[in-house]
């Protein structure tokens, strides 16, 4: 069986908390570093960060990858009706969105 573990990357300082949420911002980092093969620039991201429309990776062939990667990861299943623009507007967006998915 594969190794499913997300990859441990370095939070900003701002989110290095140990909360729940800065646990899942750490997993957002992973998965977006990994299914946009953006090579560690992931781990220079914060909450604030932009990502539809700022990260050139992020096309809509990417989003369909990443919410494939997120239920993979999380365990979740997400519906067509529950995803639009606001979910990936950043990376604390889709923090909170995996966040509440999870209860």
């Amino acid at each position: 069986m594969p190794d499913t573990r997300l990859p441990c990357l370095r939070l900003p300082a701002k989110a290095q908390e140990g909360s729940t949420l800065s646990t899942h911002l750490r997993q957002v980092l992973a998965l977006l570093d990994d299914n946009l093969s953006l090579n560690g620039r992931s781990a220079s991201f914060d909450r604030d960060t932009p990502l539809l429309g700022a990260l050139p990776e992020l096309d809509s062939m990417a989003v369909a990858t990443l919410i494939t990667g997120i239920e993979e990861a999380f365990g979740v299943s997400i519906g067509d009706d529950e995803i639009d623009g606001s979910v990936f507007a950043t990376v604390g967006s889709l923090a909170d969105f995996i966040a509440q998915k999870l209860g």
